[in-house]
């Protein structure tokens, strides 16, 4: 029995070491494309759903009223008018009070589902008068030339849906540095070799822009607001029409903020059912993506395996370096490389947690995550 696990153990570290040059391989493919060069400035309609006062929303909300881009509009949904949220939207509108960026505030009421973004979004893609459709969570912060290359990439009329990969800022809390490491290095290295592989079939759901013809056709938010992930299901539905889901070469931050252990293992342990549900295949993949914990059980079970662990080490590295450094420019992995091991142990524990249970609770609510993805209030 021991040495059908020491060899299974085995051939998927080998399997992982091959994932390691992948995202190399894959990293360089995606940084050697070039953006098309400008030449319009068709509407755009920049939608963020709002809920709270999160940490940095001010930062975060401004940074769309700069964009070097003169024709856009941008609607906020708040479920409640007395939303924490809606006097930081004031206060930023004022401050931009040249009247050059347009400015709606809808109040779309309580969610009656679980998933309360998607239900905002539903409403404000009704309130939307461009064909072109940026939506962004409230945590994210964005460079003044987001809506510029966007609308470049949109040139290519095979282009239905665009995806922006991101870098996770962390909040103070280790567990939220550990997380955005996860993040800039395993979640954006499968993204990559994902790219490389088959294409993109899938988007990010942190900022994305669709076609409203394509969001249209496939049932807009009321359909896909009855899936946990609905992000992955849009560009999944996408795909499927026949039309080219990109990877941008726009990089947005992600500021997931500062997290307890126990609230950020059980956000990683919701996700983590969700992706088992949303794309099986692909979930139990990824066990090619934790070399080193991979490494450190074969060395426990045949310790003349030992030095396997220095190049798993290196592969691992050079991989994340590759995509935290090279794709996202992360100034955290610079300093604080050394959470990568760590991260990588924690990161499988929480895969391997994935497979038990499909109950999760999301915004106060306890749902289950139904085989196709779907959201289901209670048990």
């Amino acid at each position: 029995m021991v040495t059908i696990i020491t060899a299974t153990l085995a051939l998927l570290l080998a399997g992982s070491l091959v994932y390691c040059v992948l995202v190399i391989v894959a990293t360089r493919r995606y940084l050697r494309v070039v953006p098309p060069s400008s030449t319009g400035t068709p509407g755009v309609s920049v939608l963020k759903p709002l809920c709270g006062h999160d940490e940095g929303l001010e930062e975060n909300v401004a940074s769309f009223f700069a964009q070097e881009y003169p024709n856009y509009e941008i609607i906020f949904g708040v479920h409640r008018s007395d939303d924490a949220a809606v006097a930081v939207v004031q206060k930023i509108v004022q401050q931009y009070s040249g009247g050059r960026v347009q400015t709606r505030l809808i109040v779309t009421g309580e969610s009656p589902l679980p998933n309360a973004k998607a239900f905002s979004l539903n409403r404000l893609v009704r309130e939307a008068k461009h064909e072109l459709l940026v939506m962004c969570d409230s945590d994210v912060r964005v460079e003044p030339d987001l809506l510029s290359r966007l609308t470049r990439e949109f040139q290519d009329s095979r282009v239905g849906l665009i995806t922006c990969p991101y870098r996770a800022v962390a909040g103070r809390s280790v567990w939220s540095r550990m997380e955005a490491i996860g993040m800039n290095t395993e979640l954006l290295g499968g993204v990559m070799v994902a790219r490389m592989v088959e294409g993109m079939r899938f988007a990010l759901g942190c900022t994305l822009a669709v076609r409203r013809n394509v969001l249209d056709a496939m049932g807009g938010f009321g359909y896909l607001q009855e899936f946990l992930a609905e992000d992955f299901v849009i560009g999944q539905r996408t795909a499927e029409m026949g039309h080219e889901v990109l990877l941008s070469s726009a990089i947005i931050q992600h500021r997931i903020g500062s997290q307890s252990m126990l609230h950020n293992l059980a956000h990683r342990l919701r996700w983590a059912r969700s992706t088992r549900r949303s794309r099986p295949a692909g979930y139990w993949g990824q066990i090619f993506t934790y070399p080193l914990p991979l490494a450190i059980l074969l060395c426990a079970l045949w310790p003349a395996t030992w030095a396997l662990l220095p190049v798993t080490l290196l592969l691992r590295g050079w991989a994340a370096a590759a995509t935290a450094m090279f794709v996202v420019r992360d100034p955290l992995f610079r300093e604080q490389w050394w959470l990568l091991p760590v991260q990588d142990v924690l990161g499988f524990l929480v895969w391997f947690g994935g497979f038990v249970g499909d109950t999760i609770v999301w915004r106060d609510r306890k749902c289950t995550v139904l085989r196709d993805g779907r959201l289901q209030v209670g048990p």
